[in-house]
């Protein structure tokens, strides 16, 4: 089969890899569509997100979507023609955080495209099935692929213990902010600010239904937040840009007695951070790791129309540019909102 392999900085090479075997428990899924996440871009060009660093070839992409073309003979819950969404992350099933269910937090996860682990920019996946979701009839693979980066935005509202009534301000409006504010719409949270610098995703924030987008390179955040809360701040604040900058305005964005939600990973997360300012509002400051438990959820949300994760997608790749695909979004992240590789049919 083809694999699309990371072999440097800012380089990928097509290669043949052996057709997986699978397992009695496991499922070999036909890729079909595949989403470039922030963290694949990170990873391509810098090699390494925080501790989390590239130090031998490795193949990317977690947020994918396929066809079922052969099953284990202990599995009993997916057939051959089958489409499903795959869950990236293999948890050990043994440990405290999976034994109660907290399993994002596994320390022996096998999270595909995360160093050491190779990820899905491939034709075929062998793959637990227990950690496959089937997609409904009406849902198509691209969808399916972007599951994964709205589980993220369930897993930060639920982290946030948001509640209808509320108000929240999103920074960022790259994929992870714009699946916040799908999450906290389906949530019943309807006033929802969202700051970014770049226009086209602050239009696209727009159009999904945020209340008002403040570009922050033409006016200041922090005034614009305090102005259109009456000067005291949003109830919730999701930090999903990954930046020293944004980070630092939570504390100020926020409501007294409001929380704060980081779920942006930086490539180099280590700057300060005014906890006085948290302190005095006495405000609550938690953090996002992936998600749990969300897959069905997600399921149900984009099937049931609630939410439409194609609007996000800007551009389209097929297999062959997936390098070409990686290099725009890093040198024409101003046009781009979410980028999809289009893998087999």
């Amino acid at each position: 089969m083809r694999a699309s392999v990371m072999t440097g900085i800012r380089r990928v090479e097509e290669q043949e890899r052996p057709m997986p075997k699978i397992r009695e428990n496991e499922v070999l899924i036909r890729v079909m569509d595949c989403g470039i996440c922030g963290s694949d871009v990170h990873y391509y060009e810098h090699g390494r997100i925080g501790d989390f660093v590239v130090e031998n070839p490795m193949i990317l992409g977690h947020e994918c979507a396929g066809e079922i073309t052969e099953v284990g003979k202990a599995v009993r819950n997916i057939r051959v023609g089958d489409r499903v969404a795959v869950e990236p992350g293999i948890p050990c099933g043994t440990c405290e955080f999976c034994r109660t269910g907290r399993y994002n937090l596994c320390p022996d996860v096998v999270f595909l495209a995360t160093p050491p682990y190779d990820g899905a920019f491939v034709e075929y996946l062998a793959y637990p099935a227990d950690m496959v979701f089937k997609l409904p009839e009406h849902m198509s693979t691209v969808e399916g692929a972007l599951l994964e980066p709205f589980c993220v935005g369930l897993h930060a509202v639920a982290q946030s213990q948001g509640r209808m009534g509320q108000s929240a301000v999103v920074l960022g409006s790259g994929c992870i902010g714009l699946c916040t504010l799908m999450a906290l719409q389906a949530t019943g949270i309807t006033e929802v600010y969202v700051a970014d610098i770049l226009e086209k995703r602050l239009g696209m924030a727009k159009e999904i239904g945020a209340t008002e987008v403040i570009n922050g390179k033409a006016e200041d955040t922090v005034e614009r937040v305090l102005e259109l809360t009456k000067g005291q701040g949003a109830d919730l604040v999701f930090e999903t840009a990954g930046t020293g900058v944004t980070t630092q305005q939570t504390a100020k964005l926020v409501k007294r007695g409001g929380t704060v939600v980081l779920v942006g990973m930086s490539a180099n997360p280590k700057f300060e951070y005014d906890f006085g300012t948290l302190q005095n509002k006495e405000a609550s400051l938690r953090t996002v790791f992936r998600y749990r438990n969300l897959y069905p959820t997600a399921v149900s949300l984009a099937g049931s129309k609630r939410v439409n994760l194609k609007k996000i997608v800007t551009n389209s790749y097929e297999f062959s540019q997936i390098s070409q695909a990686l290099e725009d979004s890093i040198e024409k992240k101003q046009d781009m909102v979410k980028a999809v590789i289009h893998i087999s049919d």
